[in-house]
């Protein structure tokens, strides 16, 4: 039972789908229900290719990816968006530590967060435009996933980059060893079924990124905050797309 009150508390956390309170652990329980953030991105994803087989024989090719984006910013309520548009006015913007996390903490959002979160959504729609149309369910399902496997090593490997507050406190340094072996273990077969020897290029370019941008995390902020987590998910998402438009 408690391991399904995880699977709905990381629905909960992750999206705008309804989940009642009793279906879900106690806040503090958040780290645990983290192993399930792929499965999370199964869910979010059979939503898109519904959505995908059900108008693209009226909609036009361009207006329906329009559509899915659309469909994706509106399931998550722009959740990671916000992280990167957040993450790009603080390291863009800050030159120490506090002055990063102060700008981090800000709520409105700045030049650099524009410019990124403009550039997320051409990105996203210009690879998803132009993957092969026989691969596309398997390349969405596989960035969906995989980019919400990244919160698990980066919480795993590094602590908050704050003490008290922020989202980060919640995961940061509390991932069980048995919660990234699971995860990770979940994922990989998630992405292999869908793409199969893709799957591994695509395993490869996420681990990457997440590797790399985990490093630039802790060299000027000695952690991570829940809008670090949600930055290196929407690369990762780019990333397997643009991995999918590379391999054909």
């Amino acid at each position: 039972m408690r391991m399904i009150k995880l699977l709905f508390s990381a629905v909960a956390f992750l999206t705008r789908l309804p989940v009642p309170e009793r279906w879900q652990v106690e806040p503090d329980g958040l780290a645990s229900s983290a192993v399930f953030f792929p499965l999370v991105g199964v869910v979010i994803s059979a939503g898109a290719t519904i959505l995908n087989h059900v108008f693209s024989r009226f909609v036009p090719h361009d207006l329906l990816m329009v559509v899915i984006l659309a469909y994706l910013v509106v399931v998550t309520g722009g959740f990671h968006e916000d992280a990167l548009a957040d993450a790009a006015d603080g390291f863009g913007g800050g030159w120490d530590k506090d002055r990063i996390l102060a700008i981090m903490r800000d709520s409105r959002v700045g030049s650099f967060g524009v410019v990124a979160l403009a550039l997320s959504l051409l990105a996203r729609f210009v690879l998803l435009k132009n993957l092969p149309a026989l691969k596309f369910d398997g390349y969405l399902l596989a960035g969906q996933v995989a980019c919400r496997w990244t919160a698990l090593p980066l919480a795993f490997f590094l602590p908050p980059a704050r003490e008290k507050i922020g989202q980060g406190v919640r995961v940061a340094g509390k991932i069980s060893v048995a919660s990234l072996i699971v995860g990770t273990l979940l994922t990989i077969a998630i992405v292999g079924g869908a793409l199969t020897l893709n799957g591994a290029w695509v395993m490869l370019v996420v681990v990457v990124i997440t590797a790399l941008s985990g490093a630039y995390y802790r060299r000027w902020i000695g952690g991570v905050t829940g809008d670090c987590l949600g930055a290196t998910n929407q690369i990762s998402e780019v990333a397997v797309y643009f991995t999918g438009v590379v391999l054909g």
